[in-house]
């Protein structure tokens, strides 16, 4: 871990990443990908310490509020967030100045801070994005192995749940040969219905590798499932993105699911949805 002093926080969508890199070893991450130029180790955490100090002069120069995202490129709830508080801290300063929020992450670290977003969700608005890619423990743990499991992450989405703040699950990627079955889908989407989730997120069926991401990739692969790479390699070359060749079915099984729950699965709808921020309601004189 090292830490700097950021120019910036905000991106012109209004989306922050107050860490660089990851310690959840999930081996699929396409953050690891040489396109996003890390100088550092991907996993030593790079902190913008100044993160909170950029966030509150920021959001005290905007002339109308809006959701504010974090997590799209790195999880805000890294090992290192559990002493450093810095996301928590940019929390703070999001409920002080009345703005929303939406957090993607992997980890039930979050629950420290469910106080907080049911703040803010009850002034103005908070969502959670919970990334689920698999329903089988032992493969969520190969696959993401430093970071709690589905189980848990269902846990927390139910918490959510009680406190009456809005979620969404990202199921993605699936892993050719890995998680790729129909079983997996259902319930994927049976755990989103019994977290009652505004959405479920899926981009396709399948996974991107690029050069860094891919690497690292099938070092894995050659670790946990031997032979695996070959097959990748004979199938899909070096392409950047890698279908499931049952993607056709799951995809299938996807809509299905979620309809016959009532579960959006739109990216559009869902992504409308998760930046829209609630207008204050207008006092009216009755006469």
């Amino acid at each position: 871990m090292h830490k700097v002093q950021a120019k910036g926080i905000l991106s012109s969508k209004n989306g922050m990443n107050v860490y660089r890199g990851c310690t959840h070893g999930c081996i699929y991450c396409d953050a690891r990908s040489d396109c996003y130029n890390f100088g550092h180790a991907f996993e030593d955490i790079e902190v913008k310490e100044n993160a909170p100090e950029l966030l509150e002069k920021a959001l005290r120069s905007k002339r109308r509020r809006c959701m504010i995202g974090t997590g799209a490129m790195c999880d805000p709830y890294l090992h290192a967030e559990r002493e450093l508080r810095i996301t928590r801290r940019c929390l703070e300063i999001i409920h002080k100045y009345k703005f929303g929020v939406t957090v993607l992450t992997k980890s039930d670290l979050i629950m420290r801070d469910i106080d907080l977003l049911e703040k803010i969700n009850r002034e103005t608005k908070a969502a959670v994005q919970m990334t689920l890619t698999t329903a089988d423990e032992e493969l969520c743990r190969i696959v993401e192995p430093n970071v709690c499991t589905t189980a848990r992450r269902l846990e927390v989405l139910l918490e959510m749940k009680k406190r009456d703040i809005p979620t969404v699950i990202w199921f993605t990627p699936q892993l050719p040969y890995i998680n790729d079955t129909v079983e997996n889908v259902r319930s994927i989407v049976e755990m989103g219905a019994k977290a009652d989730v505004r959405g479920i997120i899926t981009f396709g069926m399948g996974l991107t590798l690029r050069s860094g991401d891919r690497e690292h990739y099938y070092a894995q692969l050659d670790r946990h499932f031997p032979g695996l790479k070959e097959r990748y390699i004979r199938e899909f070359g070096d392409r950047y993105e890698i279908p499931c060749p049952n993607g056709r079915e799951l995809w299938e099984a996807f809509i299905v699911e979620c309809e016959r729950h009532g579960i959006e699965w739109q990216q559009e709808r869902i992504f409308a949805y998760l930046n829209e921020f609630p207008e204050p309601e207008q006092l009216t004189l009755e006469i």
